[in-house]
């Protein structure tokens, strides 16, 4: 049987994938940039294009009636081509930036803004001819061959149906008066540019799902490398485990130290064993100092019989203070007349044993312990 740790079946974790874009390794889609650029250049050509237009006309009108004096006048000329720049700079200004807004949102729209040199370092593979014949003839390239026809067929479709649209004005141009024919003519020009830009928008729609699978298959992991990257990420399970113990062991240690002055060890009375102590000076509540389940329970009536600290059995007070409460906290609000009640029994066994005070009656079973703290 094949090992399946080594195959590449799991998703890819997000260290991996930001890895990755620190290399500059994201989906990246050429036909979305290029439809992109194209559509907001056929638009700011829609919008700017008869601006361009007529600035270009009154130029190149201006310039072509230079008289013979003009043509040697120095200051005459310059002023010229000041007029020339103010009359073009604007729309064409306009209509560069909004090209360019098109050119960066395509190349950031698929995989995000990624900066990194690491992407443009050289390569040996690159250099490689067998990794160049596998670029040729691989996958990729069968779909770069389909996407290129795809292309060919689609732009052809919507040039035959932009000559099929404008096809009547345009025979009728020669028609027109001089120079509004220019102008009609080229408002069927940004129209028929805008309509073949068009027809990138299903190549982009087929390329930027696929771009997306193809990165993420590049990205995937084996079996292997997500439990090497897991135990990098959070260590070695059995050194952690380790940690665990000798931490475990620290606090107990630290909550064996303050149980021989503890008020009173409630117990289960077999599993678990909290020890409370109230200073009644103090403006604190009962606080639990140590608990412990099983062992270390026992461990903790072994130590309050050596101290002589009273042990009470109330198997659910136990419980709802071991699971409600941590070493050094104050017991839950809801808890105060159960627990006052048994400091009070504790305060009256220790009286009568001093001889201060007759037998208390014994402590009840049914302590008042909420029913959302009862376990």
């Amino acid at each position: 049987m094949a090992d399946d740790s080594y195959e590449k079946t799991e998703e890819p974790t997000p260290k991996k994938l930001d890895d990755a874009r620190k290399k500059g390794q994201v989906a990246r889609s050429r036909e979305l940039s290029t439809a992109l650029v194209l559509i907001f250049s056929a638009i700011a050509f829609l919008f700017v294009g008869s601006y361009i237009a007529s600035a270009m006309f009154n130029v190149m009108q201006r310039s072509f009636m230079l008289s013979r004096d003009e043509t040697y006048d120095k200051v005459h000329m310059f002023q010229i081509l000041e007029m020339s720049v103010t009359e073009s700079a604007w729309p064409v200004m306009m209509f560069m930036i909004i090209s360019l807004i098109g050119g960066i949102y395509g190349s950031i729209a698929l995989g995000g803004y990624n900066f990194t040199w690491k992407s443009a370092a050289p390569k040996g593979n690159r250099l490689s001819p067998v990794q160049g014949f596998k670029r040729m003839f691989g996958t990729n390239a069968l779909v770069e061959l389909l996407k290129g026809i795809a292309k060919v067929l689609v732009i052809g479709g919507m040039a035959y149906i932009a000559l099929i649209i404008f096809e009547d004005e345009a025979l009728h141009l020669d028609m027109e008066l001089y120079p509004l024919n220019l102008f009609h003519a080229l408002n069927m020009i940004e129209w028929a540019f805008l309509i073949l830009c068009l027809g990138m928008i299903p190549i982009a729609l087929i390329d930027v799902p696929y771009q997306s699978h193809k990165h993420n298959e590049e990205m995937k992991m084996t079996m292997q490398e997500v439990k090497d990257e897991r135990k990098n990420a959070e260590g070695d399970p059995q050194v952690k485990g380790r940690i665990r113990k000798l931490q475990y062991q620290a606090a107990a240690n630290r909550m064996m130290q303050d149980v021989p002055e503890a008020d009173v060890i409630v117990t289960n009375p077999t599993h678990f064993s909290v020890a409370l102590k109230y200073e009644q000076d103090g403006n604190r509540a009962p606080v639990m100092v140590a608990k412990g389940a099983d062992e270390l329970a026992m461990h903790i009536r072994k130590i309050a019989n050596a101290h002589e600290v009273p042990i009470i059995e109330s198997p659910m007070l136990a419980r709802a203070i071991f699971y409600s409460t941590e070493p050094n906290e104050e017991i839950p609000s809801k808890l105060f007349m159960a627990v006052a009640q048994v400091l009070a029994y504790v305060y009256q066994l220790k009286a009568y044993k001093n001889g201060k005070a007759s037998r208390p009656k014994p402590l009840k079973k049914n302590l008042p312990i909420p029913p959302e703290l009862r376990r």
